[in-house]
C-alpha cells in the first residue's frame, strides 16, 4: 500500500510539473493522503527554541520579487528581531509556477522548505500531495481565534470546514476608469458603469480624440471573476467544493454571453484587444490611450501614481450583466497563501506556525497592506492609523474593500478548485483570444476549451488516490 501510494504520488508530481510548465499567468475536500498530511504533532505547549538554546531555523520559499520581495524581507527582519526562539530565512524561488515546480522536485528528499507561499490555484495540488500539515491542526491545538480574520478570504482556502493554508497576499479585480475622460465625454465621473450595457455605452462615448473606450487583458482570472460575479460556477460539483470536480463548464451561457459582449465592443472599435498581458493595459491606461480597464486591487497604488499629474483615477466594482444581477455573485479572492510542509521536524513546523501568527497580526497586516496594496487578512488592521492614513491618500481602495465585504460566500465566490488550474487558465485565454479575433465563434471556442480542460482534470484525478 505504501509503495503504491508513493508510486501514485510520483506520477502526480511528474504530471503536474509538465502541466504547470504549460500553464500561463498574467502577472494564478479532504486530502487524498488519508491522514498523511497530519502526520506531524502539534504540541503547541513546547517552546520553539531548540534544546541547545539556538533558535529554530525556518526556511520560507516565496514568490515575491522586486518591491514586494523587499517588504517580505522587512517583515522577516521585524519578526526575527522581536524574539529569539525562531529565525526565519526568506528565499525567493521565482514565479509561483517556478516555486511550485521546485517544491515538487524537493518533495520527499528532505531538501524542501519549512513553509511555502503558493498561489491560490495551486491549492488542490497542495492538498492532494499529502505533503502538508493543514493549518487547522495548529488552530485546533491551541484554540487559535480565527474570527479576527476576513471570512471572505478564509473561504477560498477552507475545505470541508478545515483551513488548509493561511492567506497571505490577497486581491481581487476592479474596474479602473479615467475620471477626466468621463467628464469630457459628458459622463458622470461619480457614477461609473455598473452593467455590461452601461460599460458598452460609456465606451462608445469615450472613444474619441485618439482615446479608445477601454481594454481588458485576456486573462483567465478575469473570466473566472466575471462568472463568479454572476453566481456562475466554473466547474461541476459546486466548483469542486463538494467533491473532486471532473467537468469544466466554460461553455455555459454566462461565459458565452460575457465573451460575446466583450467581442462586440472590440468589433465596434470601442474596446482594444491588447493581448494577454495586464502590464500592456496598465501602460495604455496611464498613457491616456484607453479610458477603462480591469486590474487587480494590488495594482491600485501603482495605477494611481502612474496617472498623477495627468488625470484622476476612479474605481468601481466589476460590472454585472444586468441590473437584475445586482444581488447575485461577487468576487473570488486571488493571490497566495502559506503552507507548512509535514516532512520537516515538529519544532520547525511549530516555529513556522509562530511566524505565520505574527504575519496575521493587525500591525503586521497594516504594514503589508500599505506597502503592497494587498488586502489585510485581519479585520483589526483597518483600525491601524497607518491604514486609515493610506485610505485617505488612496480613497479608491474603498471600492475594493466594499466589493470584498459585499460578497456572499457561495460555491461560485469561494472559487473553483482543480489540480490543473494553471493550464486551464491558458486554455481559457486561448478561447477568448480566438473569439475576440474572429478565429472561432465564442460558443465554439469556449466549448472546445471546456472539453480540453475536462480531459486534463480527469487525467489529473486519475493520478490521485481516492
Amino acid at each position: 500500500m505504501q509503495t503504491s501510494r508513493k508510486w501514485m504520488f510520483a506520477c502526480l508530481c511528474m504530471l503536474m510539473v509538465v502541466l504547470t510548465a504549460c500553464g500561463g499567468g498574467n502577472g494564478g475536500q479532504t486530502a487524498s493522503g488519508n491522514g498523511t498530511a497530519e502526520a506531524a504533532s502539534t504540541n503547541t505547549g513546547e517552546s520553539a527554541k531548540t534544546t541547545g538554546g539556538e533558535p529554530v531555523k525556518v526556511v520560507w520559499w516565496h514568490a515575491m520579487s522586486g518591491e514586494l520581495g523587499g517588504v517580505v524581507d522587512e517583515l522577516v527582519k521585524q519578526f526575527n528581531e522581536s524574539q529569539d526562539e525562531v529565525e526565519v530565512e526568506a528565499v525567493f524561488q521565482g514565479t509561483y509556477d517556478e516555486s511550485l515546480n521546485k517544491l515538487k522536485t524537493a518533495m520527499g528528499s528532505g531538501t524542501g522548505p519549512t513553509m511555502i507561499q503558493t498561489y491560490e490555484i495551486g491549492s488542490r495540488f497542495m492538498i492532494d500531495s499529502g505533503a502538508i500539515t493543514p493549518m487547522q491542526q495548529f488552530i485546533d491545538a491551541e484554540s487559535y481565534d480565527v474570527s479576527h480574520l476576513e471570512e471572505n478570504i478564509l473561504g477560498y482556502y477552507t475545505f470541508d470546514d478545515r483551513l488548509y493554508s493561511m492567506p497571505f497576499n490577497t486581491s481581487n479585480p476592479i474596474l479602473y476608469y479615467n475620471k477626466d475622460a468621463f467628464k469630457a465625454a459628458g459622463l458622470d465621473p461619480e457614477n461609473p458603469p455598473k452593467t455590461y450595457a452601461e460599460v458598452e455605452a460609456a465606451a462608445k462615448k469615450l472613444t474619441k480624440d485618439g482615446m479608445t473606450g477601454g481594454s481588458f487583458a485576456i486573462y483567465g482570472w478575469f473570466m473566472e471573476q466575471l462568472l463568479a460575479n454572476q453566481g456562475a460556477e466554473l466547474l461541476n460539483h459546486s466548483n469542486g467544493r463538494d467533491g473532486m470536480a471532473d467537468e469544466a463548464q466554460l461553455g455555459q451561457p454566462a461565459a458565452v454571453s460575457t465573451v460575446e459582449w466583450w467581442k462586440k465592443m472590440v468589433d465596434e472599435g470601442v474596446m482594444l484587444n491588447l493581448g494577454r498581458k495586464t502590464d500592456d493595459t496598465k501602460k495604455a491606461f496611464a498613457a491616456g490611450q484607453i479610458a477603462m480597464t480591469l486590474d487587480s486591487t494590488a495594482s491600485l497604488r501603482g495605477i494611481v501614481q502612474a496617472a498623477e499629474g495627468k488625470f484622476e483615477v476612479g474605481t468601481a466594482p466589476l460590472p454585472k450583466p444586468t441590473e437584475a444581477d445586482a444581488d447575485k455573485g461577487g468576487v473570488v479572492v486571488g493571490g497566495a497563501s502559506l503552507w507548512i510542509l509535514n516532512d520537516r521536524p515538529e519544532e520547525e513546523q511549530q516555529a513556522a506556525w509562530k511566524f505565520i501568527k505574527f504575519l496575521a497580526e493587525p500591525k503586521t497586516q497594516a504594514h503589508w497592506h500599505v506597502n503592497t496594496g494587498y488586502f489585510p487578512i485581519t479585520k483589526e488592521a483597518y483600525n491601524e492609523d497607518l491604514v486609515k492614513e493610506n485610505l485617505k491618500k488612496y480613497p479608491q481602495f474603498q471600492t475594493a474593500i466594499d466589493q470584498l465585504h459585499n460578497t456572499e460566500l457561495t460555491p461560485a465566490t469561494r472559487g473553483a478548485v482543480m489540480g490543473v488550474f494553471p493550464e486551464a487558465r491558458q486554455l481559457t485565454e486561448t478561447a477568448i483570444e480566438e473569439a475576440l479575433t474572429g478565429a472561432a465563434a465564442p460558443q465554439d471556442a469556449l466549448d472546445r476549451a471546456s472539453a480540453e480542460i475536462t480531459q486534463k482534470i480527469q487525467e489529473y484525478n486519475s493520478t490521485v488516490a481516492q
